[in-house]
C-alpha cells in the first residue's frame, strides 16, 4: 500500500486519479487550494486525507509532501498564465524531490514532446525537462484531447442548437480520452512503479473524425446532431493557444496508439466515445433553463 499525494484532487484529473488509487487500496492524500468544496468532502467520504496546499506556498507544499511515497502531478496555466503554470510546476517538484519522493508522475499532454508551438504544450515541455532533472524516478503519463470537454463550453452550446461545432474538418481524425480512464493509468502506473519510471507515454482511448464525434452525439443525446467546422479566426479572437492547438490538430494530427495501448494494459478498462457519452446526463445539460440555488 503506497501513500500517493494528489495534486489537484478537486479537478478533473486528479479527482479521477484519487479515486481509482482509493479503490486499489492506497492511501491517498488529496492535494488542493479549497479543501471545504463538495468534491474534497466527496473524496473524504472515500477515504481520502484531504490537505490544504498552494504551488505558491512552499510551507503548505512541505506539509503536504512529507511522509509521502509518491506524487501524482498536475499543473494548467487556465486561470492562471503559462508563466504561472511553468513556475509552479517547478515549484512543485522541487518540493518533491526535496521530500525524496520515490516516484513522480506528472500528467502532461500528447505530443508535447515535439515541440508543437501550442503554448499551453510547450509549457508542459518545460516542466518534463525540469522534472527529468530532478533525479526523482519519473513516468510522464501523456492524454490525447478530453472527452469531458465535450459536455461543457461552446460545444455544449452548440449542441443545444443541434450542431458539433468544432475547429477541425469533418474527416479529420482526433485522439479522445476521458478524466476516468487518465485516472485509472496513472493509479496503475504509480502502483507498478518499477514497470513506469522512466517511461513517457502518450495514452488515448478512441480515435475519432469530427462527423464520427457528431453520430455518436447524436446518438447519445436524442437529437440530429450535425458538424459544423469553425474558423480557426474565430477561435483566435478568443485564444491564440487554442487556436495553435486545432492548427496543429488539423494540419499535424494527434495521434497515439489506442490499440497498443488496449492490448497492453487491458485492466485500464478502456473506455469508447460511445461508452463515455452514453454515460452523460444528457437532458440535464441541454437543459438552458438557470438551476435554482438549493433552499437551505
Amino acid at each position: 500500500m503506497l501513500t500517493v499525494a494528489v495534486t489537484g484532487a478537486t479537478g478533473a484529473q486528479g479527482g479521477a486519479t484519487a479515486r481509482a488509487l482509493l479503490a486499489a487500496g492506497h492511501r491517498v492524500r488529496a492535494l488542493t487550494r479549497t479543501p471545504d468544496a463538495p468534491a474534497a468532502e466527496a473524496l473524504r467520504r472515500l477515504g481520502a486525507d484531504v490537505r490544504h496546499a498552494d504551488f505558491d506556498d512552499s510551507l503548505s507544499l512541505d506539509a503536504a509532501l512529507a511522509g509521502a511515497d509518491s506524487l501524482f502531478a498536475v499543473t494548467t496555466p487556465f486561470g492562471t498564465d503559462i508563466a504561472t503554470e511553468i513556475r509552479q510546476g517547478k515549484a512543485l517538484l522541487d518540493a518533491a524531490a526535496a521530500e525524496a519522493l520515490g516516484h513522480v508522475v506528472f500528467t502532461s499532454a500528447a505530443h508535447a514532446d515535439r515541440d508543437t508551438g501550442i503554448p499551453h504544450y510547450d509549457s508542459k515541455e518545460e516542466i518534463e525537462r525540469h522534472l527529468r532533472e530532478t533525479g526523482i524516478p519519473w513516468t510522464v503519463i501523456a492524454p490525447a484531447a478530453f472527452m469531458d470537454n465535450f459536455a461543457s463550453g461552446w460545444t455544449l452550446e452548440g449542441l443545444r442548437e443541434n450542431t458539433f461545432a468544432w475547429p477541425m474538418p469533418a474527416d479529420r481524425p482526433l485522439t479522445l480520452i476521458p478524466a476516468e480512464d487518465i485516472g485509472a493509468f496513472a493509479a496503475l502506473a504509480l502502483g507498478r512503479r518499477a514497470d513506469f519510471a522512466g517511461r513517457r507515454i502518450d495514452i488515448a482511448s478512441d480515435e475519432l473524425t469530427a462527423d464520427g464525434i457528431a453520430a455518436v452525439l447524436s446518438l447519445a443525446t436524442g437529437r440530429p446532431v450535425t458538424h459544423r467546422e469553425v474558423p480557426l479566426s474565430y477561435v483566435r479572437t478568443h485564444s491564440d493557444d487554442l487556436a495553435a492547438m486545432f492548427d496543429y490538430f488539423t494540419t499535424s494530427g494527434l495521434d497515439v496508439d489506442v490499440t497498443g495501448l488496449r492490448r497492453a494494459h487491458p485492466e485500464v478498462g478502456w473506455h469508447t466515445f460511445d461508452d463515455w457519452a452514453a454515460a452523460q446526463d444528457w437532458p440535464a445539460l441541454l437543459d438552458p433553463t438557470p438551476k435554482e440555488p438549493a433552499l437551505s
